[in-house]
């Protein structure tokens, strides 16, 4: 348990990294059909929902990564979720397993534990915002 606590900063910039990377990469796969291209057929430029979902995605998990403006690209990604699964998969069955979004939930959820927790002090911010910081860490 030591470990853990002594690494705290860390195993969040590892988490935020990987969920703002993974997000980013679905973005990326229906806007510009890489690594696989866009799970189900393409939404054409401004459509709505799908094609500004993925620019959410793409760009909200780059911030997330990065951990510039994390909590409210977080947020949004947080919500962007949400509304694809009570939109899309709730209404086909109650339970994520049922309905195909578990991805979708998990992403949710994912993205409120980094909008509540924040960045973390390996974020870019914590480096644009020295000042900041130092005065977060006297508390």
């Amino acid at each position: 348990m030591e470990l853990v606590k002594k690494n705290q900063d860390l195993f969040l910039a590892l988490y935020r990294c990987v969920l703002g990377l993974l997000f980013a990469c679905h973005g990326a796969a229906t806007l510009f059909d890489v690594l696989g291209g866009p799970q189900g057929p393409a939404p054409g430029f401004g459509q709505w929902p799908g094609w500004w979902a993925a620019v959410i995605e793409l760009v909200g998990g780059a911030l997330v990564l990065l951990g510039l403006a994390a909590r409210a690209a977080a947020v949004v990604c947080s919500g962007t979720m949400a509304y694809a699964y009570f939109i899309v998969h709730q209404p086909q069955a109650l339970f994520p397993i049922e309905n195909g979004g578990e991805k979708a939930a998990l992403f949710c959820w994912g993205f409120l534990l980094v909008a509540v927790l924040g960045p973390g002090r390996w974020a870019l911010s914590a480096l644009l915002t020295p000042a900041r910081t130092l005065v977060a860490d006297r508390r």
